[in-house]
């Protein structure tokens, strides 16, 4: 029986009707098929990004036949058989089909193919092996992708351990595809191939280490792929910090339960211990932009220290200082490591008091500051910062001529 892709938008724009009639011509009819991500996620209803193509065609032919059809090719990784097609602003990866020659678990040399079950059985897993012509059949070469998608089964093309000795990250793609896709008893082969192989990890960059993990962590429900990787000890040597899968776990809950939108980052965060310089330290091993390592660095933060009866002032007073994500992430970590269901209640009720108050301008600058006789230099940023922390204490009063008699109480104070 005949399977077809369901209704694609993507399949019949005219961008991917230019790029794929471009590379017909120049070959025939059946020299290009989508694969990977756009036929698995066409299949399960689910959106699709990115669109890939694989080719009978060089990569010179490839580059050929886009020109000769008016659109930019672009040699993103020719050596591997990669063209990149920009057709109407949108990108195309085109890759010729291929064989491994070598392989040392990092990157690969590889030999040009015309045969579509030669390149089926190099990819990873059967669920990424299936193609698509532009009509919307859809091909299975390994004979297993379509069936390990209905049962939403992450099962690795051939052999586990070959296909993880080709490529280390193999081994967290499996828990990734587990984390978004997987449903039922993950396959046990595949389980204990990345147990066994574990260590092949360590010799990952960290840009790619990283990668994975937070678009795994971005998942719905990662939990089982976590908890799947301490057990086979995968976790270990990715995150060896990771001590607190208890509230990671929790976290998880929360955020389905309240209808929270997932954050990879702060499940991240949920894992490690209250440790700031610690945080820094694992941001800086998997070289996560500095955005990311100040996020997950101050979540950790323990100053100023925050209990779960604290005051709408206190609040107020905290969330001016940290900044209300700062504050919301440590929050969000206080309720999902309670271990008391009032002590939850409580944490997950500051919430809304941060999320609903914003934090005002202290209504005054170093121009009156030096209008009320402060000399020009530091001072003056030290008379604004008395002054603001009266005004922080005073809960944020917006009344200007109490402000301007602070500032002549504490100029009169000062010492020169």
């Amino acid at each position: 029986m005949t399977t077809t892709l369901p209704r694609q938008t993507w399949l019949t724009h005219p961008a991917t009707v230019k790029v794929m009639t471009a590379l017909s011509t120049a070959g025939s009819e059946d020299c290009a098929r989508f694969v990977g991500g756009c036929v698995r996620n066409a299949l399960l209803r689910q959106p699709v990004s990115d669109i890939d193509i694989a080719t009978t065609l060089t990569p010179d032919q490839v580059t050929s036949a886009l020109r000769a059809a008016g659109l930019k090719a672009i040699p993103t990784g020719v050596e591997h058989g990669t063209v990149t097609a920009i057709a109407d602003s949108r990108p195309f990866e085109i890759t010729t089909l291929r064989r491994d020659v070598e392989t040392d678990g990092r990157r690969a040399v590889v030999a040009f193919s015309t045969d579509w079950a030669e390149d089926a059985a190099r990819r990873d897993f059967r669920i990424n092996a299936l193609y698509a012509d532009q009509s919307g059949t859809v091909f299975d070469p390994t004979g297993g992708g379509l069936t390990d998608l209905e049962a939403r089964a992450i099962v690795f093309v051939g052999d586990a351990e070959t296909r993880i000795r080709e490529d280390a990250l193999r081994i967290l793609r499996f828990f990734r595809f587990l984390a978004w896709y997987g449903r039922g008893e993950p396959d046990a082969v595949a389980i204990e191939a990345c147990g066994k192989l574990r260590d092949l990890v360590a010799t990952l960059s960290a840009e790619r280490v990283a990668k994975e993990v937070l678009t795994l962590l971005g998942a719905e429900d990662p939990r089982t792929a976590v908890r799947l990787m301490a057990a086979t000890g995968v976790l270990g040597v990715v995150l060896p910090e990771a001590g607190r899968l208890d509230r990671f776990e929790r976290l998880v809950t929360i955020e389905t339960e309240q209808l929270f939108t997932e954050d990879a980052l702060l499940r991240l965060a949920a894992m490690l211990p209250d440790d700031p310089a610690r945080g820094a330290t694992l941001a800086m091993r998997l070289r996560l932009s500095n955005t990311q390592k100040t996020r997950l660095s101050d979540a950790l933060g323990t100053d100023p220290p925050l209990v779960s009866w604290m005051s709408p002032r206190q609040v107020r007073q905290i969330v001016y200082r940290l900044g209300p994500e700062t504050f919301c992430d440590r929050i969000t970590l206080a309720w999902a490591g309670a271990e008391r269901q009032g002590a939850a209640m409580q944490w997950r009720a500051l919430l809304p008091l941060a999320r609903g108050w914003t934090a005002p301008t202290l209504p005054l600058n170093g121009e009156e500051v030096t209008a009320a006789g402060v000399p020009k230099g530091p001072m003056v940023g030290a008379v604004l910062r008395e002054v603001e922390a009266w005004w922080v204490d005073s809960d944020f009063t917006l009344d200007k001529l109490s402000i301007i008699e602070r500032l002549k109480s504490v100029v009169q104070g000062m010492v020169y």
